[in-house]
């Protein structure tokens, strides 16, 4: 099967599992928000992300055992993949115990550090082991699994299990909150989601991988750019997780609870984005690994032109329907103010600078150049934490997201300049063309679209916005490409009929 084919089915069930994870992620916060309030949604939101910082203790192990399986898969070596995935599985065990650690010492110092009087310290700490669960779970059974699978290009079978998964978590989660069940019974039972996901990965694997042998002598030398993709590691845990700590610390439940449910939609949006990264990040390391040069400036050249589209398209739409959104979402919640176009407005900014320069960061861990660019990260991570606790307890949400839109412009800065230097060895002034032109087609876009969103009032008129607004701007990419990058729309549509039509 080729890369694209390839590429087509995990795209397919990636993004089957996007729309559903979406859709639960606009369900589940609702209904905490109706059956528990904004305060507990704020709880449980600041709970997750201080867990999801202890992920660090993975420091890049999954970047780096991903990245060494890309040679022995693609030579077919079955002795070498076992000595990796054997290796790995040991650095998990060890980074489980040590993650275990982190989360029993949260619940001990949790109840202390939030001001809240709607649980007590002990039930607090209970949430905390509950949420922690499912972190260490993955450490002990999952991530083996899902290493070697995505190294092989086949997310899809992630995909399927966490589909799986995402809908059993989201029945449980709903019916037990309407059933006005404690939060924390709520939150144990939805465990049974995550045994059910592993256990699916765990029979594929046995079934399908008849040589694979997790039990090997380990060799760590196979891992050696672990610690330099602990930087890279680091930057996603302080740029996700950084705004629910410094508002939790510096700010109130009230303004965590508002980050989230815009967060929400941000997530959204990114979760269809990151299809593609996730499926095509193995295939142009394979590329990488072999060394085919005119086929990794040809292939990255098409993905970054389409990618780039994709986003404008998409973040325009995003900063014309996201109030109108959470004007509706909201409406029965008057516990705090959620309607906040500054809030919006930036938060749009904000995941669209981050997503400019994902497409170079999927080439830093396709080729592994964690190293390379640690300072970069470094300077990122600082701007975001040295910033974020200058300006959040004079400006609240408007600071923490000022500073996430600093340190994501000096990341695009950065990496326009990086990869096609050393990686691609394409024409810097053809990526800062495509920003400019994603600029100026996206404010054609909101011109166009914008005063339709004041004619919402329901979601079923926010659905037909939306698909009104996203066929003008369909339209509007389709014909400044035809007229200005014909030969670019030739090249990839030429890609898409070898896919659909080589029989």
């Amino acid at each position: 099967m080729s890369r694209t084919k390839k590429f087509v089915i995990n795209v397919f069930f990636s993004a089957s599992l996007s729309i559903i994870t979406m859709i639960a992620g606009f369900i589940v916060p609702k209904i905490m928000l109706l059956n528990y309030g904004s305060e507990i949604n704020g709880l449980v939101s600041s709970i997750t992300q201080f867990i999801n910082y202890f992920v660090i203790v993975e420091a890049g192990l999954t970047a780096a055992a991903v990245f060494a399986l890309y040679k022995p898969l693609a030579e077919k070596n079955q002795h070498k993949i076992n000595e990796v995935v054997s290796t790995t599985k040991v650095f998990y065990y060890k980074t489980g115990l040590l993650f275990l650690l982190l989360v029993i010492i949260l619940a001990i110092i949790y109840p202390f550090i939030v001001e809240t009087s709607i649980m007590s310290s002990f039930e607090i700490s209970l949430l905390v082991l509950t949420i922690g669960f499912i972190g260490v779970s993955d450490f002990f059974t999952l991530a083996k699994y899902r290493t070697l699978l995505s190294a092989d290009q086949k997310t899809y079978v992630v995909s399927i299990a966490s589909i799986v998964g995402v809908i059993l978590n989201t029945i449980i989660i709903v019916v037990f909150s309407n059933l006005k069940f404690n939060i924390l019974i709520v939150r144990l039972i939805a465990l049974f989601s995550v045994v059910v996901r592993t256990a699916m990965l765990i029979i594929y694997v046995k079934k399908n991988y008849v040589g694979i042998k997790f039990n090997l002598k380990p060799k760590n030398e196979l891992l050696n750019k672990r610690w330099d993709a602990f930087y890279l590691r680091l930057l996603d845990a302080i740029q996700n997780g950084s705004p629910y700590v410094i508002l939790t610390v510096f700010s109130s439940l009230i303004n965590v609870s508002i980050y989230t449910i815009y967060n929400m939609v941000m997530l959204g949006v990114n979760n269809i984005l990151t299809i593609f990264i996730n499926n095509l990040a193995a295939s142009f390391g394979e590329i990488i690994a072999k060394k085919e040069k005119d086929t990794l400036k040809k292939a990255y050249n098409e993905f970054e032109f389409s990618y780039y589209n994709l986003i404008t398209i998409i973040y325009s739409l995003t900063f014309i329907l996201i109030l109108p959104f959470i004007k509706i979402y909201t409406r029965s919640v008057h516990d705090a103010n959620y309607i906040l176009p500054d809030v919006a407005a930036l938060f749009v900014l904000n995941g669209f600078l981050f997503n400019v320069y994902t497409p170079q960061k999927m080439l830093i861990n396709a080729a592994g150049l964690y190293k390379e660019t640690k300072v970069q990260t470094i300077i990122q991570a600082l701007i975001i934490i040295v910033l974020g606790i200058i300006l959040t307890p004079k400006y609240g949400l408007i600071g923490i997201l000022i500073t996430s839109i600093i340190s994501n412009l000096y990341r695009v800065i950065d990496l326009v300049y990086f990869i096609p230097t050393y990686v691609t060895k394409t024409k810097i002034k053809t990526t800062v063309y495509r920003i400019f032109k994603m600029f100026f087609l996206g404010s054609l876009i909101i011109l166009s679209c914008y005063k339709m969103s004041y004619k919402i009032e329901s979601f079923f008129s926010w659905i037909i916005i939306a698909i009104i607004c996203g066929l003008v701007s369909l339209t509007i990419i389709v014909v400044f490409d035809l007229l200005f990058e014909r030969n670019m729309v030739k090249s990839i549509m030429g890609r898409l009929r070898y896919v659909f039509l080589k029989r």
